[in-house]
């Protein structure tokens, strides 16, 4: 039986979800050969087209796009104990499953300066919602020559909003 063609789109989800202690090394060989580490990280709790748009766009910024991923309970400290709806488990793999993301590591801190410090890219993206000066590890990235890249933000697209569709919807026994 001939073997079947390949589809596009990368490894697959499981392989692209790393510890940082397996992914640092793996990023310094890759900047060794020449391509460039972009960085980026959030919740993405209930993923959908703005978190898509906004990942496309910060791989558009170099070669390799990681992905901090906030563990469960570093989202419940910023989000609250309601959130998040979807666990890290699910929320690494949906992200590894895009085609435009190289690699997901779960962090369990709530801000991600320790990942970074770890993982020293040389692109950093963050919604322009963040104001340049409160982005944090933007400092590490300048330091090393790197640039710190913040990308529009898709208005009415939210998590929040989503959520809130969903109960107007299907709350208090309506619609299920």
């Amino acid at each position: 039986m001939p073997e079947k063609p390949k589809r596009p789109g990368g490894a697959p989800p499981a392989v692209k979800i790393k510890p940082v202690e397996e992914l640092a090394p793996l990023l310094q060989e890759a900047r060794r050969s020449g391509k460039s580490v972009v960085f980026t990280n959030g919740c993405f709790d209930l993923l959908h087209a703005g978190h898509v748009r906004y990942l496309a766009a910060a791989a558009a910024e170099g070669d390799l796009l990681v992905v901090g991923l906030n563990s469960d309970r570093s989202v419940q400290a910023i989000k609250g104990q309601l959130r998040p709806i979807v666990p890290a488990a699910e929320r690494a793999e949906v992200l590894a499953a895009l085609g435009c993301v190289d690699f997901v590591t779960v962090f369990e801190e709530a801000d991600p300066l320790k990942l970074i410090q770890a993982l020293q890219p040389d692109v950093l993206v963050k919604g322009a919602d963040w104001a340049e000066a409160e982005i944090i590890g933007a400092d590490v990235v300048r330091r090393r020559g790197g640039r710190v890249v913040r990308i529009p933000v898709v208005e009415g697209s939210g998590t929040s909003a989503l959520i809130e569709r969903i109960i107007d919807r299907y709350g208090q026994g309506r619609g299920a």
